[in-house]
């Protein structure tokens, strides 16, 4: 079970995270959410579809690792098997926190760095060390805040960046059958894509309005992005092979 607290300089003085890739310290995942400023670099290496958050039935976009749970075909010996990794998957085991301002400030509640306690990357002997011997913040910690503070003007951005693709009917529900080299079918459903065909059919005022957002350069990611189905079929089928 997490257990999350608020990170400091005092408790947590000698605190190290291990910060190599592998199942054993929770890696092993299908998706990781991502924001559309991220699109870039994950169309390299990733599908980028969306899901429907269980929850409250929004949608949010992820980079595709595997056709199942808790199967990620990037992971292996070596650790991660991908030249970028995705920053929501980077930053653990820290997150964002809201921590209310002070009775006298002008400002709402303020971003806090949190850490999961219970983490199997935390150490105090190995690995990548939070502060520095006199209490300052180390390298990597500036380095994690940098990630935190991207992720979450990211997801705060998010749900204008779905509204208007909701606006011109471009998410739709697919399904995927894929079959194995060993004869084994699998389908991948539950998932969203762009329809491409409506976004072609786009009238100029259309396109003009995401333009002006700066959304059809994620959007584009998305569609070139989907070349990598391939790449996990590949991948499957090589683990299949021993």
């Amino acid at each position: 079970m997490a257990k999350h607290v608020l990170l400091n300089n005092v408790e947590h003085a000698d605190l190290r995270v291990v910060t190599t890739r592998s199942a054993d310290l929770g890696d092993d995942v299908m998706y990781a959410i991502t924001f559309p400023w991220e699109f870039r670099n994950l169309q390299a290496h990733y599908p980028i579809l969306f899901r429907k958050r269980p929850d409250t039935g929004e949608f949010q976009p992820i980079a595709l690792f595997g056709f199942e749970e808790r199967e990620n075909l990037f992971l292996s010996g070596s650790g991660w098997d991908a030249a970028y990794v995705p920053l929501t998957i980077e930053r653990q085991p820290f997150l964002i926190g809201m921590q209310a301002a002070g009775v006298d400030a002008a400002t709402g509640p303020q971003a806090v760095i949190h850490v999961d306690l219970d983490s199997p990357r935390m150490s105090r002997t190995s690995g990548e060390a939070v502060f520095l011997d006199h209490g300052g913040v180390s390298a990597y910690l500036e380095r994690i805040t940098s990630v935190l503070h991207t992720i979450h003007r990211g997801l705060e951005a998010t749900p204008a960046f779905i509204e208007s693709l909701l606006e011109c009917d471009l998410l739709e529900s697919f399904v995927l059958d894929v079959q194995l080299q060993d004869g084994s079918e699998h389908r991948l459903a539950g998932f969203y894509t762009l329809n491409e065909e409506r976004l072609r059919e786009l009238d100029g005022a259309a396109l003009g309005r995401l333009n002006s957002r700066g959304y059809l350069q994620p959007i584009y990611m998305v569609i070139a992005s989907l070349s990598h189905f391939r790449d996990l079929i590949d991948r499957r089928n090589r683990r299949l092979g021993g």
